[in-house]
């Protein structure tokens, strides 16, 4: 079979659960279709097709009454990112929900071409002028001026004159307000037969067809034309909340300055940012936002991540150090090499793994769609038996129970409870990017906050991941002496030893003079000469072949070793004049952000492949429990022994040598700038490696599934209460829509409120 092209497409007016719904299962219907997925929050539809006509497609969302454009270029066509496993991996996972017409199941692609392909046959594009939003672009200006705005507004104008036509002249009340209700009803009305004829028979828009049109029959003109009114208000209110939810993460994509200042034959021009090639050279000024993601060339200056990752204070940055398009440059001018185009730096990447992770469903939202699926059926047939059972069985009157059951009709729309998962975890997903906490997708979400044990690496998550000088020790010898001449004696090697030895010396101010002569010893040590001196810097193994140590400095040297520390010495003229110990350094967060974890009750257990004393060490410095020397494969082994007890785990890694472990754990979590490996191996990645990030996650998770829990109660609850106070005869048509758009704008706003801010207890 041919493999399957994907394209994507930017679809204006989706404001709802129930518009992604009609989308999908039109589509689906379309000849060559394998799948799609889509997403009401990013507005964004992913199709795989067997590169057959797009067209056919695009007139089938059309004819729904949205606006739909394929994604311009190269970063936004999925089909063109075979180099990049995300999008596959994000629409595998994304497969299994979308299945209106064929039952739960959970597998992909080509099962949907039986069903589909033998039934089609090409329904007239409707271009449905107006309506649920079919605004060329999400609202970009006020309210009042998109389409759906003004078609709100002049219902509602219609509606006042009808009152007014009906006060001065009672007789033709009626009337005015059928004519009242047409002005909102005709493009509903259209928009509810192209949804059927596309597959999609109970949509809302039919349920308020059905409703107002009985509502007339009935001779309730007045209250019809009301319904369709509020109905405009809740469908404007839920685009108002979903363009709210869409900007949030879309805002990210605004932190890259347009322009550049590009470096060329030793002169400076303007250009735009997206021009900007891999391996160009800019320059930026201070105070100037960066405008690409980069290698510093020259120059040293403090970084303002803040806007990317969340961290609140700047980051000193020199030489060689990697730094972020849309962060910003402090006290000095840096001259940057750019490592990846305007569609590929770092928060072009978060950008689109978001709206990826957005169409991937969450199981809670997988159910509730199967749930909506017979729900709404379900209410129009208990509709329908109010509306005939008393009459025919009772004897009551028709037109009140058919009242009855239209009321019930409009409170059949599944909306609120639909959209009640996906908003939460769409906010969610958009406040954790914006924090530098990247999920891969609403399941991953919905498991974190489940998460009972956590291992963590040691190299480069618990610890900086390169050895600091943590002691100096003068043998007759001042400690500045004995670090200038170590710094001597290292200036030239770029070994993770002598680089931290080099960065003590700098760190003091600490005189490094010229030497002579230097030369390494493999396996022992350098040596070289200063002014008259003959220095060596060398293990104590190679030290003590030299010249006899004293109890007193092997004692020291034990000490230190028990910490976890490696020592060099320096002997002067063959003396021992003094010893350096360095050791990897738990990260300055590490044990606050632990703490966190461990009150949360949460097991905490550090994998590492180093050696059982350095391990213990840092271990014991944390107070977590510690399994060392291990190969990747033991790792892997210990996470499947942590899920046999019982245990949730997640494991945090650098998704480097650690991808059997994060691949086998419940939750795989990537620590630290190695986005790119970490974010394919992983579920889920932490920007900028603080170990609190984690605690910050599962939080996350927890407020999501509380809100969740909250939005579900909501939708159902206020459904049934006015199913009961309809059916008594307490409440009319009007309050019944209003359950259902109220619902669901309340809904809305309450997933709103998992934007605000993550409180960063750690």
């Amino acid at each position: 079979m041919a493999e399957a092209a994907q394209t994507k497409y930017r679809v204006g007016g989706m404001d709802c659960a129930a518009c992604a719904s009609k989308i999908d299962t039109a589509v689906r219907r379309v000849p060559g279709v394998t799948d799609v997925s889509v997403s009401v929050v990013a507005g964004t539809m992913t199709v795989k097709h067997d590169g057959s006509d797009l067209s056919v497609i695009e007139k089938r969302v059309t004819g729904l009454g949205y606006s739909v454009a394929p994604f311009g270029g190269a970063a936004d066509t999925t089909a063109q990112e075979a180099g990049r496993g995300e999008t596959d991996d994000h629409a595998a996972c994304c497969d299994a929900h979308h299945d209106h017409d064929h039952g739960d199941h959970e597998g992909h692609g080509h099962h949907h071409e039986h069903n589909h392909a033998h039934e089609h046959h090409q329904h007239p594009a409707v271009e449905v002028e107006g309506l649920h939003g079919h605004d060329d672009a999400p609202m970009a200006g006020p309210w009042w001026q998109s389409k759906k705005g003004q078609l709100t507004i002049f219902s509602g104008l219609a509606l006042v004159a009808a009152y007014v036509v009906g006060h001065l002249v009672p007789v033709v009340a009626p009337y005015a307000f059928v004519v009242a209700m047409l002005v909102g009803l005709v493009p509903i009305a259209r928009r509810a037969f192209a949804a059927a004829l596309a597959g999609t028979p109970f949509s809302i828009e039919m349920l308020m067809t059905i409703a107002a049109v009985g509502a007339v029959i009935i001779h309730a003109s007045e209250e019809a034309a009301t319904v369709v009114f509020l109905f405009l208000v809740g469908e404007l209110l839920e685009g108002v909340a979903a363009r709210k939810a869409r900007a949030s993460i879309q805002s990210l994509t605004s932190l890259v300055p347009t322009s550049a200042l590009l470096e060329e034959n030793g002169q400076m021009r303007e250009v735009p940012a997206e021009s900007l090639a891999v391996g160009s050279v800019i320059l930026v000024r201070p105070g100037d936002r960066i405008s690409a993601d980069g290698v510093i060339l020259s120059g040293e200056s403090a970084i303002d991540e803040a806007p990317v990752t969340g961290e609140s204070t700047p980051v000193r940055k020199g030489v060689d150090d990697a730094i972020f398009a849309g962060t910003v440059n402090g006290d000095a001018a840096l001259r940057i090499r750019v490592t990846a185009a305007a569609a590929d730096n770092t928060i072009a990447r978060v950008v689109r793994l978001v709206e990826e992770a957005q169409e991937s469903k969450a199981p809670t939202e997988r159910f509730i769609d199967r749930f909506s699926r017979y729900y709404t059926p379900g209410v129009v047939v208990v509709a329908a038996l109010v509306a005939v059972l008393p009459p025919f069985v009772f004897g009551s009157s028709w037109n009140e129970w058919i009242y009855k059951g239209l009321a019930i009709l409009l409170i059949g729309c599944p909306c609120a409870l639909v959209i009640s998962t996906p908003a939460a975890i769409a906010a969610s997903l958009s406040s954790g990017a914006r924090r530098g906490l990247l999920l891969k997708g609403g399941a991953v979400l919905e498991m974190l906050g489940k998460i009972t044990a956590v291992a963590l690496d040691k190299t480069g998550t618990l610890t900086e991941g390169k050895p600091r000088v943590t002691d100096i020790v003068g043998f007759g010898r001042t400690e500045a002496q004995v670090l200038s001449r170590a710094a001597v004696l290292e200036g030239a090697s770029s070994h993770p030893l002598a680089l931290a030895i080099l960065d003590r010396a700098k760190s003091d101010g600490v005189p490094v003079p010229p030497a002579f002569e230097i030369s390494a010893i493999p396996g022992k040590g350098v040596t070289g000469k200063v002014g008259g001196e003959k220095l060596s810097l060398l293990s104590p193994s190679a030290a003590r072949e030299l010249g006899a140590f004293e109890a007193d400095m092997e004692r020291q040297i034990a000490v230190l070793n028990d910490e976890g520390k490696s020592v060099s010495m320096l002997l002067i003229n063959d003396v021992v004049s003094g010893l350096i110990a360095m050791r990897d350094e738990p990260r300055a967060d590490a044990a606050a952000g632990l703490a966190v974890l461990k009150d949360a009750g949460v097991k905490i257990v550090m994998l590492t492949g180093d050696n059982r004393r350095t391990a213990q060490a840092i271990a014991t410095a944390l107070d977590i429990d510690v399994r060392a020397e291990l190969m990747p494969e033991d790792k892997r082994r210990i996470v499947g022994e942590l899920k046999k007890e019982g245990y949730v785990v997640a494991k945090v890694g650098d998704g480097v040598n650690d991808a059997p472990a994060l691949a086998a754990a419940d939750v795989g979590i990537a620590m630290g700038g190695g986005t790119d490996v970490a974010l394919e191996t992983a579920d889920a990645a932490v920007l900028h490696g603080r170990v609190g990030d984690v605690a910050q996650m599962i939080d996350l998770s927890k407020r999501t599934m509380r809100n969740i829990t909250q939005n579900i109660t909501m939708a159902l609850g206020l459904k049934a209460v006015f199913l009961v106070t309809t059916i008594a005869g307490i409440t009319g048509l009007w309050p019944a829509i209003l359950a259902d758009t109220g619902a669901t704008v309340l809904v809305t706003m309450n997933a709103l409120r998992l934007l605000r801010p993550i409180s960063a207890k750690a």
